[in-house]
């Protein structure tokens, strides 16, 4: 009995995570009448390029498995050059995406980025990060540089059942209203809002690292961005829609 128990859970099982895996990258049929699109089709780099470029980037990215993941070159250290940007830019939208960072894992995903600065991307981010074992949850002041954080601005405030562990997939979700009211969920949860322009935000922007870029986070529109910090981590089921 306890075997055909086994068995049957095991099949149930391996049902879930294929299921799982159907609907990855895709949208229903709610969503699309929602207005939301995929920025991402699980299977082709379509719809992004390497920021200042116009080509999607020969090395430092794989898609396989209906992930976009930042495949390690050895040897090099190539943070942020290997950047990687939406074909559109965005004012106010709701993003929503999936990510998996292994232990001691960088990444994050950048919105209203620019390319003002000598072609540079340069954007607000919403730090990916494994907390317990990347020295950056340590830099910054007060924990702005831990998981879901305005990286180098404002702490995610969240408690450890919202987090997944590395090496599992947590969802991220940004949204910007178009009164510039900004708001990070991790996992479903909200773990910081702030209003962009006003004077609590720009008083953080010259306390930070940001402080010399003129007019840093204000940007009307601009480009989603997955980062490249040569180290691996995978995103999928990355998906917006504009809010009006």
């Amino acid at each position: 009995m306890k075997s055909i128990f086994l068995f049957l859970f095991t099949v149930f099982c391996l049902t879930s995570i294929r299921a799982q895996q159907a609907v990855n990258n895709q949208l229903t049929a709610a969503e699309k009448k929602a207005g939301w699109e995929l920025l991402f089709d699980g299977k082709t780099s379509n719809g992004w390029t390497w920021a200042g470029k116009t080509v999607f980037p020969d090395k430092g990215w794989v898609i396989r498995d209906g992930t976009i993941t930042v495949d390690p070159i050895k040897g090099e250290g190539g943070f942020g050059s290997l950047d990687i940007i939406s074909a559109k830019q965005y004012s106010a939208f709701e993003l929503v995406f999936d990510f998996n960072v292994g232990p001691g894992g960088n990444s994050g995903v950048k919105y209203f980025v620019t390319l003002d600065h000598n072609n540079s991307p340069l954007g607000l981010e919403y730090q990916i990060l494994d907390d317990s074992l990347h020295p950056d949850a340590k830099a910054g002041r007060g924990g702005d540089r831990t998981l879901a954080s305005l990286y180098d601005l404002i702490k995610a405030e969240k408690k450890p059942e919202f987090i997944h562990a590395p090496g599992q997939w947590n969802t991220g979700k940004v949204v910007v209203y178009p009164n510039n009211h900004v708001e990070h969920y991790l996992n479903g949860v909200k773990v910081l809002e702030y209003d962009r322009g006003s004077p609590a935000f720009v008083e953080l922007v010259a306390q930070s690292k940001y402080k010399n870029y003129a007019g840093f986070g204000l940007a009307k529109q601009g480009y989603i961005l997955l980062q490249y910090h040569n180290e691996k981590a995978s995103f999928r089921n990355i998906k917006i829609r504009e809010l009006k």
